[in-house]
Protein backbone atom coordinates (compact mmCIF):
# COMPACT_ATOMS: atom_id res chain seq x y z
CA UNK A 1 0.00 0.00 0.00
CA UNK A 2 1.33 3.65 -0.76
CA UNK A 3 2.08 5.42 2.01
CA UNK A 4 0.12 8.50 2.37
CA UNK A 5 1.92 12.00 1.53
CA UNK A 6 2.22 13.59 4.73
CA UNK A 7 2.17 17.66 3.98
CA UNK A 8 1.98 18.61 7.53
CA UNK A 9 5.96 16.96 8.02
CA UNK A 10 7.47 17.93 5.20
CA UNK A 11 5.76 21.47 5.72
CA UNK A 12 8.11 21.40 8.85
CA UNK A 13 10.91 19.84 7.17
CA UNK A 14 10.94 22.55 4.17
CA UNK A 15 10.80 25.22 7.21
CA UNK A 16 13.81 23.92 8.99
CA UNK A 17 15.91 23.40 5.79
CA UNK A 18 14.36 26.60 4.48
CA UNK A 19 16.07 28.77 7.57
CA UNK A 20 19.46 26.52 7.32
CA UNK A 21 19.60 27.32 3.85
CA UNK A 22 18.69 30.88 4.60
CA UNK A 23 21.18 31.49 6.86
CA UNK A 24 24.49 30.55 4.48
CA UNK A 25 22.74 31.03 1.30
CA UNK A 26 24.64 31.85 -1.62
CA UNK A 27 23.61 34.92 -3.91
CA UNK A 28 23.23 33.29 -7.18
CA UNK A 29 20.11 31.03 -5.17
CA UNK A 30 18.45 34.37 -4.07
CA UNK A 31 16.74 34.33 -7.74
CA UNK A 32 15.69 31.16 -8.72
CA UNK A 33 14.46 30.49 -4.97
CA UNK A 34 12.14 33.80 -5.12
CA UNK A 35 11.33 32.30 -8.04
CA UNK A 36 9.46 29.72 -7.27
CA UNK A 37 8.47 31.83 -4.20
CA UNK A 38 6.16 33.94 -6.50
CA UNK A 39 4.82 31.49 -8.54
CA UNK A 40 4.02 29.26 -5.55
CA UNK A 41 2.01 32.93 -4.05
CA UNK A 42 -0.23 33.57 -7.55
CA UNK A 43 -1.07 30.08 -7.30
CA UNK A 44 -2.26 30.68 -4.04
CA UNK A 45 -4.27 33.56 -4.66
CA UNK A 46 -5.45 32.47 -7.96
CA UNK A 47 -8.65 31.27 -5.94
CA UNK A 48 -8.70 33.53 -3.29
CA UNK A 49 -11.27 35.64 -5.16
CA UNK A 50 -13.41 33.43 -5.91
CA UNK A 51 -13.49 31.37 -2.84
CA UNK A 52 -14.31 34.05 -0.30
CA UNK A 53 -16.99 35.34 -2.78
CA UNK A 54 -18.71 32.51 -3.45
CA UNK A 55 -17.69 30.63 0.29
CA UNK A 56 -19.98 33.65 2.11
CA UNK A 57 -22.56 33.47 -0.40
CA UNK A 58 -23.13 30.02 0.56
CA UNK A 59 -22.16 30.66 4.00
CA UNK A 60 -25.34 33.18 4.47
CA UNK A 61 -27.28 31.14 2.32
CA UNK A 62 -27.02 27.74 4.49
CA UNK A 63 -27.18 30.16 7.81
CA UNK A 64 -30.49 31.34 7.04
CA UNK A 65 -32.21 27.91 6.05
CA UNK A 66 -30.94 26.71 9.68
CA UNK A 67 -31.71 29.36 11.24
CA UNK A 68 -35.58 29.12 10.73
CA UNK A 69 -35.43 25.68 12.77
CA UNK A 70 -35.91 28.31 15.03
CA UNK A 71 -34.72 28.75 18.75
CA UNK A 72 -31.80 26.60 18.66
CA UNK A 73 -30.60 28.29 15.30
CA UNK A 74 -30.82 31.77 16.52
CA UNK A 75 -28.78 31.33 19.76
CA UNK A 76 -25.97 29.14 18.19
CA UNK A 77 -25.64 32.01 15.00
CA UNK A 78 -25.96 34.77 18.31
CA UNK A 79 -23.15 33.12 19.67
CA UNK A 80 -20.91 32.29 17.41
CA UNK A 81 -20.89 35.76 16.18
CA UNK A 82 -20.30 37.34 19.50
CA UNK A 83 -17.66 35.06 20.33
CA UNK A 84 -16.20 35.99 17.05
CA UNK A 85 -16.32 39.38 16.72
CA UNK A 86 -14.79 39.47 20.13
CA UNK A 87 -12.18 37.22 19.28
CA UNK A 88 -11.48 39.21 16.78
CA UNK A 89 -10.99 42.68 18.99
CA UNK A 90 -9.15 40.76 21.27
CA UNK A 91 -6.61 39.56 18.62
CA UNK A 92 -6.02 43.35 17.04
CA UNK A 93 -5.70 44.88 20.76
CA UNK A 94 -3.20 42.40 22.29
CA UNK A 95 -0.49 41.91 20.09
CA UNK A 96 -0.37 45.76 20.40
CA UNK A 97 0.27 45.56 24.09
CA UNK A 98 2.42 43.23 24.00
CA UNK A 99 4.51 44.99 21.12
CA UNK A 100 4.45 42.19 18.94
CA UNK A 101 6.83 42.79 16.00
CA UNK A 102 8.68 46.07 17.69
CA UNK A 103 12.24 46.38 17.95
CA UNK A 104 12.76 43.82 14.51
CA UNK A 105 11.87 44.62 10.50
CA UNK A 106 10.62 41.96 8.10
CA UNK A 107 12.38 43.13 4.21
CA UNK A 108 10.07 41.75 1.51
CA UNK A 109 11.34 41.53 -1.88
CA UNK A 110 10.43 44.59 -3.96
CA UNK A 111 8.37 42.88 -5.84
CA UNK A 112 6.35 41.72 -3.18
CA UNK A 113 5.19 44.81 -2.03
CA UNK A 114 1.91 46.20 -2.80
CA UNK A 115 0.97 47.70 0.17
CA UNK A 116 -2.36 49.50 0.03
CA UNK A 117 -3.23 52.96 1.57
CA UNK A 118 -5.91 53.98 3.63
CA UNK A 119 -7.49 57.52 3.32
CA UNK A 120 -10.15 56.89 6.12
CA UNK A 121 -13.24 55.14 7.36
CA UNK A 122 -15.69 57.55 5.98
CA UNK A 123 -13.75 57.51 2.83
CA UNK A 124 -13.66 53.38 2.98
CA UNK A 125 -17.57 53.55 3.62
CA UNK A 126 -18.59 55.40 0.94
CA UNK A 127 -16.97 53.09 -1.60
CA UNK A 128 -17.75 50.20 -0.20
CA UNK A 129 -20.57 49.82 -3.05
CA UNK A 130 -18.69 48.41 -6.02
CA UNK A 131 -20.14 50.35 -9.32
CA UNK A 132 -18.65 47.38 -11.29
CA UNK A 133 -18.44 44.04 -9.38
CA UNK A 134 -15.95 42.58 -12.33
CA UNK A 135 -13.51 45.77 -11.26
CA UNK A 136 -13.53 44.67 -7.68
CA UNK A 137 -12.40 41.65 -8.39
CA UNK A 138 -9.76 42.44 -11.30
CA UNK A 139 -8.48 45.63 -9.37
CA UNK A 140 -8.13 43.08 -6.15
CA UNK A 141 -10.37 45.25 -3.61
CA UNK A 142 -11.38 42.98 -1.17
CA UNK A 143 -14.10 44.88 1.04
CA UNK A 144 -15.81 45.71 -2.59
CA UNK A 145 -15.96 41.86 -2.88
CA UNK A 146 -16.99 41.30 0.50
CA UNK A 147 -20.15 43.34 0.21
CA UNK A 148 -21.47 41.98 -3.23
CA UNK A 149 -20.98 38.76 -1.66
CA UNK A 150 -23.24 39.99 1.15
CA UNK A 151 -25.39 41.58 -1.28
CA UNK A 152 -26.29 38.76 -3.80
CA UNK A 153 -26.30 35.94 -0.89
CA UNK A 154 -28.88 38.05 0.92
CA UNK A 155 -30.77 38.51 -2.32
CA UNK A 156 -30.43 34.51 -2.70
CA UNK A 157 -31.76 34.14 0.77
CA UNK A 158 -35.22 36.09 -0.06
CA UNK A 159 -35.53 34.53 -3.57
CA UNK A 160 -34.64 31.03 -2.18
CA UNK A 161 -36.05 28.30 -4.65
CA UNK A 162 -35.94 31.31 -7.82
CA UNK A 163 -32.21 31.95 -6.39
CA UNK A 164 -30.86 27.80 -6.97
CA UNK A 165 -29.66 28.06 -9.89
CA UNK A 166 -27.24 30.99 -8.93
CA UNK A 167 -26.68 28.95 -5.28
CA UNK A 168 -25.72 25.61 -7.18
CA UNK A 169 -23.11 27.60 -9.40
CA UNK A 170 -21.93 29.31 -6.27
CA UNK A 171 -21.24 25.78 -4.26
CA UNK A 172 -19.52 24.23 -7.27
CA UNK A 173 -16.88 27.32 -7.60
CA UNK A 174 -16.74 27.03 -3.86
CA UNK A 175 -15.63 23.28 -4.21
CA UNK A 176 -13.21 23.85 -7.30
CA UNK A 177 -11.73 26.47 -5.33
CA UNK A 178 -11.27 24.27 -2.59
CA UNK A 179 -10.09 21.01 -4.55
CA UNK A 180 -7.42 23.83 -6.53
CA UNK A 181 -6.33 25.59 -3.22
CA UNK A 182 -6.14 21.98 -1.82
CA UNK A 183 -3.59 20.80 -4.70
CA UNK A 184 -1.79 24.24 -4.54
CA UNK A 185 -0.95 23.06 -0.72
CA UNK A 186 0.28 20.11 -1.64
CA UNK A 187 3.07 22.13 -3.12
CA UNK A 188 3.32 24.02 0.13
CA UNK A 189 6.50 22.71 1.19
CA UNK A 190 8.27 23.50 -1.86
CA UNK A 191 6.84 27.08 -1.19
CA UNK A 192 7.10 27.44 2.71
CA UNK A 193 11.09 26.21 1.70
CA UNK A 194 11.81 28.91 -0.91
CA UNK A 195 9.79 31.58 1.13
CA UNK A 196 11.35 31.22 4.11
CA UNK A 197 15.18 30.55 2.97
CA UNK A 198 14.48 34.36 1.34
CA UNK A 199 13.21 35.63 3.94
CA UNK A 200 16.01 34.49 6.14
CA UNK A 201 18.72 35.68 3.92
CA UNK A 202 17.20 39.01 3.92
CA UNK A 203 16.40 39.21 7.85
CA UNK A 204 18.48 37.09 9.64
CA UNK A 205 17.75 34.56 13.02
CA UNK A 206 16.10 37.51 14.58
CA UNK A 207 12.94 36.67 12.82
CA UNK A 208 12.68 33.74 13.45
CA UNK A 209 12.91 34.04 17.22
CA UNK A 210 10.49 36.78 17.10
CA UNK A 211 8.44 34.80 14.92
CA UNK A 212 8.74 31.55 18.22
CA UNK A 213 7.62 34.52 20.56
CA UNK A 214 4.36 35.51 18.42
CA UNK A 215 3.40 32.05 18.55
CA UNK A 216 4.38 31.26 22.09
CA UNK A 217 2.01 34.69 23.21
CA UNK A 218 -0.72 33.05 20.41
CA UNK A 219 -1.26 30.06 22.33
CA UNK A 220 -0.75 31.72 25.85
CA UNK A 221 -4.13 33.49 24.40
CA UNK A 222 -5.44 30.54 23.13
CA UNK A 223 -5.04 29.03 26.10
CA UNK A 224 -6.74 31.93 28.69
CA UNK A 225 -9.85 32.34 25.60
CA UNK A 226 -10.63 28.91 25.90
CA UNK A 227 -10.36 29.06 29.85
CA UNK A 228 -11.89 32.43 30.37
CA UNK A 229 -14.73 32.63 27.47
CA UNK A 230 -15.59 29.20 26.65
CA UNK A 231 -15.29 27.92 30.52
CA UNK A 232 -16.63 31.09 32.22
CA UNK A 233 -19.75 30.62 30.25
CA UNK A 234 -20.14 27.13 30.45
CA UNK A 235 -19.48 28.12 34.55
CA UNK A 236 -22.14 30.87 34.26
CA UNK A 237 -25.22 30.14 32.07
CA UNK A 238 -24.54 26.30 32.09
CA UNK A 239 -23.86 25.93 35.73
CA UNK A 240 -21.64 23.17 34.44
CA UNK A 241 -18.65 22.51 36.09
CA UNK A 242 -15.47 24.08 34.28
CA UNK A 243 -12.75 20.79 35.01
CA UNK A 244 -15.90 18.82 34.22
CA UNK A 245 -16.42 20.31 31.20
CA UNK A 246 -12.91 20.42 29.54
CA UNK A 247 -12.30 16.28 30.81
CA UNK A 248 -15.50 15.78 28.85
CA UNK A 249 -14.78 16.98 25.70
CA UNK A 250 -11.14 16.41 25.70
CA UNK A 251 -11.31 13.31 23.24
CA UNK A 252 -12.37 16.18 20.49
CA UNK A 253 -9.77 19.01 21.66
CA UNK A 254 -7.21 16.41 20.97
CA UNK A 255 -8.41 15.49 17.83
CA UNK A 256 -8.69 18.60 16.57
CA UNK A 257 -5.33 19.56 17.93
CA UNK A 258 -4.04 16.73 15.84
CA UNK A 259 -5.79 17.09 12.73
CA UNK A 260 -6.56 20.92 12.02
CA UNK A 261 -9.64 20.39 11.09
CA UNK A 262 -12.90 21.03 13.07
CA UNK A 263 -15.25 19.57 10.12
CA UNK A 264 -13.39 16.10 10.51
CA UNK A 265 -13.57 15.98 14.19
CA UNK A 266 -17.53 16.51 14.22
CA UNK A 267 -18.00 13.02 15.03
CA UNK A 268 -16.10 12.75 17.99
CA UNK A 269 -18.03 16.07 19.23
CA UNK A 270 -20.94 14.58 18.88
CA UNK A 271 -19.99 12.01 21.00
CA UNK A 272 -18.41 13.47 23.61
CA UNK A 273 -21.65 16.09 23.24
CA UNK A 274 -24.51 13.12 23.80
CA UNK A 275 -22.47 10.45 25.55
CA UNK A 276 -20.31 12.72 28.06
CA UNK A 277 -22.10 16.45 28.31
CA UNK A 278 -25.96 14.37 28.26
CA UNK A 279 -27.00 17.16 24.82
CA UNK A 280 -29.75 15.79 23.16
CA UNK A 281 -29.14 15.04 19.22
CA UNK A 282 -31.34 17.82 18.28
CA UNK A 283 -29.19 20.38 20.04
CA UNK A 284 -25.81 19.05 18.45
CA UNK A 285 -26.56 18.05 14.89
CA UNK A 286 -27.09 21.80 14.88
CA UNK A 287 -24.62 23.35 16.91
CA UNK A 288 -21.68 21.52 15.70
CA UNK A 289 -21.62 21.51 12.03
CA UNK A 290 -22.78 25.11 12.35
CA UNK A 291 -19.50 25.79 14.42
CA UNK A 292 -17.41 24.10 12.14
CA UNK A 293 -19.02 26.11 9.54
CA UNK A 294 -18.54 29.90 11.06
CA UNK A 295 -16.95 29.66 14.49
CA UNK A 296 -13.85 30.48 13.87
CA UNK A 297 -12.80 32.63 17.23
CA UNK A 298 -9.51 31.06 17.50
CA UNK A 299 -8.78 31.55 13.60
CA UNK A 300 -9.91 35.33 14.47
CA UNK A 301 -7.17 35.73 16.68
CA UNK A 302 -4.44 34.24 14.83
CA UNK A 303 -5.33 36.13 11.77
CA UNK A 304 -5.46 39.31 14.08
CA UNK A 305 -2.06 38.42 16.11
CA UNK A 306 -0.19 37.85 12.68
CA UNK A 307 -1.93 41.10 10.58
CA UNK A 308 -0.77 43.03 13.34
CA UNK A 309 2.98 41.76 13.54
CA UNK A 310 3.43 41.97 10.28
CA UNK A 311 2.19 45.26 9.82
CA UNK A 312 4.70 46.33 12.85
CA UNK A 313 7.57 44.54 11.53
CA UNK A 314 7.61 45.66 8.23
CA UNK A 315 6.95 48.96 9.42
CA UNK A 316 3.28 50.08 8.25
CA UNK A 317 1.00 51.59 10.98
CA UNK A 318 -2.26 50.38 10.80
CA UNK A 319 -4.69 53.46 12.02
CA UNK A 320 -7.41 52.42 14.38
CA UNK A 321 -9.89 52.98 11.96
CA UNK A 322 -8.62 50.28 9.25
CA UNK A 323 -8.38 48.25 12.58
CA UNK A 324 -12.21 48.96 12.91
CA UNK A 325 -12.78 47.97 9.24
CA UNK A 326 -10.24 44.50 9.59
CA UNK A 327 -12.21 43.22 12.71
CA UNK A 328 -15.91 43.55 10.80
CA UNK A 329 -14.36 41.83 7.36
CA UNK A 330 -12.68 39.23 10.27
CA UNK A 331 -15.89 38.45 11.40
CA UNK A 332 -17.64 38.11 7.99
CA UNK A 333 -15.09 36.03 6.32
CA UNK A 334 -14.90 33.59 9.14
CA UNK A 335 -18.74 32.53 8.09
CA UNK A 336 -16.83 31.74 4.50
CA UNK A 337 -13.30 29.70 6.21
CA UNK A 338 -13.66 26.16 5.40
CA UNK A 339 -13.43 23.60 8.39
CA UNK A 340 -10.31 22.10 7.15
CA UNK A 341 -6.39 21.95 7.57
CA UNK A 342 -4.92 25.79 6.17
CA UNK A 343 -8.58 26.64 5.62
CA UNK A 344 -7.48 30.18 7.37
CA UNK A 345 -4.65 30.53 4.57
CA UNK A 346 -7.51 32.13 2.08
CA UNK A 347 -9.24 34.26 4.79
CA UNK A 348 -5.79 36.09 6.12
CA UNK A 349 -4.88 36.59 2.63
CA UNK A 350 -8.04 38.70 2.16
CA UNK A 351 -7.38 40.49 5.71
CA UNK A 352 -3.93 41.25 4.31
CA UNK A 353 -4.88 42.89 1.45
CA UNK A 354 -7.54 44.87 3.18
CA UNK A 355 -4.98 46.16 6.15
CA UNK A 356 -2.43 47.14 3.71
CA UNK A 357 0.42 44.51 3.71
CA UNK A 358 2.97 43.37 1.42
CA UNK A 359 2.59 40.26 -0.34
CA UNK A 360 5.19 38.88 0.74
CA UNK A 361 4.27 38.30 4.48
CA UNK A 362 1.87 35.40 2.89
CA UNK A 363 5.08 32.97 2.65
CA UNK A 364 6.12 33.66 6.21
CA UNK A 365 3.04 32.94 7.84
CA UNK A 366 2.25 30.00 5.47
CA UNK A 367 5.65 28.62 7.32
CA UNK A 368 3.86 29.00 10.77
CA UNK A 369 0.17 28.72 9.85
CA UNK A 370 0.40 24.62 10.49
CA UNK A 371 1.51 24.93 13.92
CA UNK A 372 -0.72 28.05 14.95
CA UNK A 373 -3.96 26.23 13.23
CA UNK A 374 -3.29 23.13 15.27
CA UNK A 375 -4.48 25.52 18.33
CA UNK A 376 -6.70 27.56 16.48
CA UNK A 377 -8.41 24.60 15.42
CA UNK A 378 -8.66 22.77 19.31
CA UNK A 379 -10.15 26.04 20.84
CA UNK A 380 -12.74 26.32 18.31
CA UNK A 381 -14.36 23.06 18.82
CA UNK A 382 -14.25 23.71 22.45
CA UNK A 383 -15.92 26.81 21.59
CA UNK A 384 -18.48 24.87 19.48
CA UNK A 385 -18.81 22.57 22.45
CA UNK A 386 -19.20 25.04 25.30
CA UNK A 387 -21.79 26.81 22.43
CA UNK A 388 -23.69 23.85 22.41
CA UNK A 389 -23.89 22.97 26.31
CA UNK A 390 -25.26 26.27 27.19
CA UNK A 391 -27.91 26.57 24.86
CA UNK A 392 -28.96 23.17 25.54
CA UNK A 393 -29.15 23.62 29.59
CA UNK A 394 -30.93 26.67 28.66
CA UNK A 395 -33.40 25.16 26.85
CA UNK A 396 -33.70 22.34 29.02
CA UNK A 397 -32.59 19.59 25.82
CA UNK A 398 -29.92 17.38 27.90
CA UNK A 399 -29.73 14.47 29.89
CA UNK A 400 -30.38 15.49 33.51
CA UNK A 401 -28.25 12.16 34.64
CA UNK A 402 -24.75 13.83 33.18
CA UNK A 403 -25.65 17.61 34.61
Amino acid sequence: MKKKYNVTLWIFIGLVAGIVLGLMMPEFLVTPLAVISSIYMSALRMMIYPLVFCSLVVGIVGIGSIAKTGKIGFHAIAWYVGTTALASALGLVLPKMLGLGKGITITMMETDTQAATFSGLLDTITSLIPGNPFTAFTEGNMLQVLVFALIMGFSALVLKDKAKAFVDICNSVNEISILIIGKVMLFTPLGVFASIACVMHSNGISTMIELGQVMLALYITYFIYAVVIYGGMVKLFAKYPITKFYKDVAPAALNAFGTCSSSATIPISMQCAQENLGIQEEICSLTLPLGATINMDAVSILMSFMITFFGTACGIDIPTNLMIVVLFSNVLLSIGTPGVPGGAIAAFAALSQIAGLPTGVMGVYISVNTLADMGATCANVLGDLACSTVISRKLGMYNKDKA
